[in-house]
């Protein structure tokens, strides 16, 4: 199972140390195994810490695409190219899967798979046992779909997700944090009905 999906904006360099990413949207699924009934401050308290465990989530996937970006010596950039109007070819994306062990920052380990466009990123926080390729295969399905619901507010890197787009997406193609193996047919149904020019 899906725990949760982020879309981050990620941060440039920006010496002496690295702008911090940006959480666009996050959406948490189920109840994580190890967690306690509410205790003080009840429900409050617990989306406090969801919210800071998939913070940082995003800071890990984050420091993976600087890693990758030095290590191919492409310079990051803190600034949103102008998103065009054509859909954008993910083939070459570039993406990877790390470990985060227990307790850092989920009870039990997860795995991140994780897949970078542009200066946004868009990562999966799966149980260990979960299907990674089906992982990967989703979020290169989700990402030009979820693009083309972004919507920049000016130059650099301010942009604007539309919630309700994202929701639908995850509802059709993630339900319930279950991944599923779609067809092409599905897809462009539901391409058709949000109104989605995605790539291919």
């Amino acid at each position: 199972m899906v725990r949760a999906f982020v879309l981050l904006a990620l941060g440039g360099p920006d010496p002496p140390r690295p702008a911090p990413c940006r959480v666009l949207y996050a959406r948490a699924f189920g109840t994580p195994p190890g967690t306690t009934p509410p205790g003080p401050g009840g429900p409050p308290r617990q989306r406090l810490r969801r919210k800071e465990q998939l913070l940082a989530v995003a800071r890990q996937v984050a420091s993976q695409c600087r890693l990758l970006q030095s290590s191919s010596g492409r310079p990051s950039s803190p600034q949103l190219p102008q998103l065009p109007d054509e859909p954008i070819s993910l083939q070459d994306a570039p993406g990877g899967l790390f470990q985060l062990p227990p307790g850092d920052p989920f009870p039990e380990r997860v795995t991140v798979a994780w897949l970078s466009v542009v200066a946004l990123a868009f990562a999966l926080v799966c149980d260990p046992q979960e299907n990674l390729s089906l992982a990967e295969i989703t979020l290169r399905r989700l990402a030009p779909r979820l693009l083309a619901s972004l919507r920049l507010l000016g130059p650099g890197a301010e942009v604007l997700l539309r919630p309700e787009a994202a929701d639908v997406l995850l509802d059709r193609l993630l339900p319930h944090g279950q991944m599923l193996f779609l067809n092409e047919h599905f897809l462009q149904a539901v391409d058709r009905e949000m109104g989605i020019k995605a790539s291919r």
